[in-house]
C-alpha cells in the first residue's frame, strides 16, 4: 500500500487508514450479529458527482496548464457512450452481485498485493500510557492482567455479546471486531494471504508469548472453559522468563520484517523442515502475541514518547527488540521491562476502530481490582518452540537484520503532546474538532514548504457491511485560500476567521459525503480495478500525471479517538512525505509525525514546531476575533 520503488503507482491505489468520526460513536448492547444482516450496501455513486469533485480537488495542487489537459480527458472520459459509461454500468453490475464491490478490492490493493515490509509502512504502533514498573515482577504482573483484559473482550466476541456501535443513529458494521483475534497474516512469494483460524472447528486456545527472540505457546483457557486467572497468568509467565534466559539465540521473528517477496522466499525455505513449521503454525493459529521486550537504554522525558512510538513500530533495530516481533500476526502487544507498553497491528484484517475499541477495553479491565479465586491445579509448563537453523535460513536472518537496521535509521519518529488546548476549544467555537486540526496541518505544511501538497484523512466506511475506509482530501481551495491569509498583513482578522470557518465547512462537508458512501477516491480506484479487467488498455484520465500527482499523499493523515490517553503512529506514504496520527482529548491533543530521513525536503521535528505554531495561532485568532464581535 505504499511503495518505495514505484509508489507513483502504488499510491494511486492509495494507502488505507484508520477512523475519523465528526459525530460521536455510540456504544449499544444489543447481538450485533442480528444487526449486519440489515446493513445497507456500499453504494457506487454517480459517475459525474465524482468526476465533478475529481476534478475540484485538483485545483489548488495542479497548473492551469495541466488543469486544461485533464478537462479535456475528462470531457473524452465522460463521452456519452464513451468508456466512463462503460466502467460505471460494470461497477454498478459488481455492486449488485456483491456483498460489498469494494472490500476485496481493497484489501489486495492496499495490502495483500503491496510488497513492502509491514513493518513501518503498513502496521501502525499504538503507545500506551507509561506504566511504572519497578521490575521484571511488575512486567509479568502487568503483562497477565493485560492478557486477562484481553481475553475478557474475546468473551464478548464469542458470545455474541459485543455493544453494537452506532454513529448518527445508524448502525454500524461490526465485521472487523471478529477479524482481529486468532488471524494471521501468510507471506506468498507474489500476494499474499490472511488466515482467520478464529472460524474452524476447533478455534485456538492459546497465545504466543516471545522473550529474548525464543516463542512459547501459552494455554490461556483451564481445562473446564475457564479463562486462566491473573495469578495463574503471571505463574506461567514467570515459567516462560525463565526458561529463556539465554539472549545468544536466532531471532527468528525478525524474517517477518523483510520485504514481502524476500520474506515470501525465505518462509518456503524455512517451513520445509517439520519442526519449524509446526513452530510457525503455532504462532499463527494463536490468539494473539505478547512481546515481552527487553529494557531499552535511558532517554530523557522529552524523548521517552519519541523512542517507545518507535518501539511499537519497529522494535528499536536487530541489537534491541525488532527479533522479538512477529509482524505478520494481527495483533501484538508490546510490553518492556522498563514499562514502555503498547501494541502493534498487522493492518489487512481490520482498521483502527476495532483496536482502540479493545484498547480502551483492556485498559479499564486492568483498572479493576481481580477478586476471582484462583484454583490449585498445577499447570504444565508452556511448551517453548523449536526452530531448526539451518546456514540458509542462518543467511536469511542476517539479511533481514541489516534491512531492519536500514529502515529503523531511516524513520524519524516525534510524538507532539499539544497541552495548551484540547477538542473542547473548537467546539466552544461551533467547529469541528477535526476539521480544525486539519485547517492546522494545512497551515503547518504551508509555511513550512509555502505550498500546499495532496492530504488523505482517512474516514470510515462501516456504515456499509463490510465497509472499510474512504479517505477525505483535506486539501482544497478553501483550505488554501486560508493559508494563504493566515500570514498575509493586509487581511483583517475577522477575513482570516471567515475564510477559515469556510474552509472547515467545505471539509465537514466532504467528510459527511466519504461517511455515507459517496467518496471520491475510492469510486476512482473502483473505475480503474473494473478498467484494468474489463479493458485491453488503462483510460487515459488514469494514465495522466495529474492522477499521480493528485495520489502522491505528502500528508498522509488519521484520526483515532481513542478514550485512553494513548498516541498511534504510521509511517509515512510516499518516500518525500509525513504520517500525522492525532488522539484529541478534552484538554490535550496527542500528535504523533514520521517522516524518513533518507529525504532532504522532510523533517519530523520541524513540522511538529509548524504545527504546534499553527494551532496555537488559530487559537489566538478566534479569541481576537470573538472579542470584537
Amino acid at each position: 500500500s505504499c511503495c518505495w520503488l514505484s509508489r507513483s503507482q502504488m499510491t494511486s491505489l492509495v494507502k488505507p487508514c484508520r477512523l475519523l468520526s465528526p459525530l460521536p460513536v455510540v456504544q449499544i448492547s444489543e447481538r450485533p450479529l442480528v444487526h449486519q444482516e440489515s446493513l445497507p450496501k456500499l453504494p457506487v455513486p454517480p459517475l459525474q458527482q465524482t468526476c465533478v469533485r475529481y476534478l475540484a480537488s485538483l485545483e489548488p495542487l495542479i497548473s492551469e496548464e495541466e488543469m486544461t489537459h485533464t478537462h479535456k480527458l475528462m470531457d473524452e472520459f465522460l463521452r456519452p457512450g464513451g468508456v466512463g459509461e462503460r466502467l460505471q454500468k460494470s461497477l454498478e453490475r459488481r455492486a449488485r452481485k456483491t456483498e460489498n464491490w469494494l472490500t476485496d478490492w481493497w484489501m489486495q490493493s492496499s495490502y495483500l498485493d503491496s510488497r513492502m515490509p509491514v513493518a513501518m509502512y503498513t502496521s501502525p504502533g499504538v503507545v500506551l500510557p507509561k506504566m511504572h514498573l519497578q521490575d521484571r515482577q511488575g512486567q509479568m504482573r502487568f503483562a497477565a492482567k493485560l492478557i486477562a483484559g484481553v481475553l475478557d473482550f474475546k468473551s464478548m466476541i464469542d458470545s455474541d455479546t459485543l455493544p453494537v456501535e452506532y454513529l448518527g443513529g445508524k448502525p454500524l458494521c461490526m465485521d472487523q471486531y471478529y477479524q482481529v483475534l486468532s488471524s494471521c497474516r501468510i507471506p506468498g512469494p507474489k500476494r499474499d494471504t490472511v488466515v482467520n483460524y478464529a472460524i474452524g472447528k476447533t478455534p485456538p486456545t492459546h497465545i504466543t508469548v516471545v522473550h529474548n527472540f525464543q516463542f512459547f505457546v501459552l494455554d490461556v483457557y483451564n481445562s473446564d472453559g475457564s479463562p486462566l486467572t491473573v495469578d495463574q497468568l503471571y505463574v506461567q509467565l514467570e515459567k516462560i522468563w525463565n526458561s529463556s534466559l539465554q539472549t545468544n539465540k536466532e531471532p527468528v521473528g525478525i524474517l517477518t520484517s523483510n520485504h514481502r517477496n524476500t520474506w515470501g522466499k525465505a518462509y518456503n525455505n524455512l517451513i520445509k523442515d517439520k519442526t519449524n513449521k509446526e513452530s510457525v503454525r503455532s504462532i499463527q493459529k494463536s490468539i494473539f502475541t505478547v512481546c515481552l521486550d527487553a529494557p531499552k537504554p535511558r532517554v530523557s522525558d522529552e524523548m521517552y514518547f519519541n523512542k517507545v512510538a518507535a518501539q511499537m513500530l519497529h522494535g528499536g533495530g536487530s541489537r534491541w527488540n525488532s527479533g522479538n516481533r512477529w509482524f505478520d500476526k494481527t495483533l501484538q502487544f508490546i510490553i518492556g521491562e522498563d514499562g514502555s507498553c503498547g501494541l502493534t497491528y498487522e493492518h489487512a484484517p481490520a482498521e483502527g476502530p476495532p483496536i482502540v475499541f479493545l484498547v480502551d477495553h483492556v485498559v479499564d479491565y486492568m483498572k479493576r481490582s481481580e477478586m476471582v479465586r484462583t484454583p490449585m491445579i498445577p499447570l504444565s509448563m508452556p511448551q517453548k518452540l523449536r526452530f531448526n537453523i539451518t546456514p540458509e535460513i542462518k543467511k536469511d536472518i542476517e539479511k533481514a537484520k541489516q534491512n531492519m537496521n536500514i529502515m529503523v535509521h531511516d524513520l524519524d519518529v516525534r510524538v507532539l503532546n499539544f497541552t495548551h488546548y484540547g477538542r473542547k476549544f473548537p467546539k466552544s467555537h461551533k467547529m469541528s474538532p477535526d476539521a480544525f486540526i486539519q485547517m492546522a496541518l494545512q497551515l503547518a505544511y504551508y509555511r513550512m514548504y509555502q505550498t500546499c501538497c495532496p492530504t488523505y484523512e482517512s474516514t470510515s466506511l462501516r456504515m456499509f457491511k463490510l465497509g472499510r475506509t474512504e479517505a477525505v482530501r483535506s486539501t482544497t481551495t478553501e483550505s488554501l485560500q486560508f493559508t494563504k491569509a493566515m500570514d498575509d498583513p493586509s487581511k483583517h482578522n475577522s477575513e482570516k476567521a471567515a475564510l477559515l470557518e469556510k474552509a472547515i465547512k467545505v471539509h465537514r462537508k466532504h467528510t459527511h459525503m466519504a461517511i455515507h458512501g459517496q467518496g471520491i477516491e475510492r469510486h476512482m480506484l473502483g473505475l480503474k480495478m473494473i478498467a484494468i479487467e474489463d479493458l485491453t488498455s488503462l483510460p487515459e484520465i488514469f494514465m495522466d500525471t495529474s492522477f499521480a500527482v493528485a495520489s502522491h499523499f505528502n500528508l498522509y493523515t488519521s484520526q483515532v479517538g481513542s478514550k485512553t490517553d494513548c498516541v498511534m503512529c504510521l509511517g509515512p506514504m510516499v518516500p518525500d512525505g509525513y504520517g500525522i496520527c492525532y488522539n484529541p482529548m478534552d484538554d490535550h491533543i496527542n500528535f504523533a509525525v514520521t517522516a524518513f530521513n533518507s529525504c532532504e525536503e522532510t523533517n519530523a521535528t520541524k513540522l511538529s514546531q509548524f504545527l504546534e505554531d499553527s494551532l496555537l495561532d488559530m487559537k489566538t485568532l478566534l479569541e481576537q476575533v470573538s472579542k470584537t464581535q
